[in-house]
């Protein structure tokens, strides 16, 4: 089992920047792959970036250039550095943890992008 816990969420104006953290607990040594997915309301949950356990990166076009994913694998965190924020950055962000068996998921933080 793996528990993950989202916090740094909140309401910022367009052009404004956040840190989300996830900090994971339990059987952390499974997990090979980490990542926020976001999900807007009506919409589907869509991958946002994750970093897998030799800190290879991966983004969606939309944050590319304005996003950053890191991972401290002493603190069992993941962070989300998000610049240039816009409002249709605008929703509920999920911490994610693949392993072998299946993949776990934070409760969500909402992210509220708006002047």
């Amino acid at each position: 089992q793996v528990q993950l816990v989202e916090s740094g969420g909140g309401l910022v104006q367009p052009g404004g920047s956040l840190t989300l953290f996830c900090a994971a607990s339990g059987s952390i040594l499974s997990v090979y792959t980490m990542g926020w997915f976001r999900q807007a309301p009506g919409k589907e949950r869509e991958l946002v970036a994750t970093i897998t356990s030799g800190r290879s990166t991966n983004y969606a076009d939309s944050v590319k250039g304005r996003f950053t994913v890191s991972r401290d694998n002493t603190k069992n965190t993941v962070y989300l550095q998000m610049n240039s924020l816009k409002p249709e950055d605008t929703g509920v962000y999920y911490c994610n943890a693949k392993t072998a068996l299946r993949p776990y998921w934070g409760q969500g933080t909402q992210v509220t992008v708006s002047s």
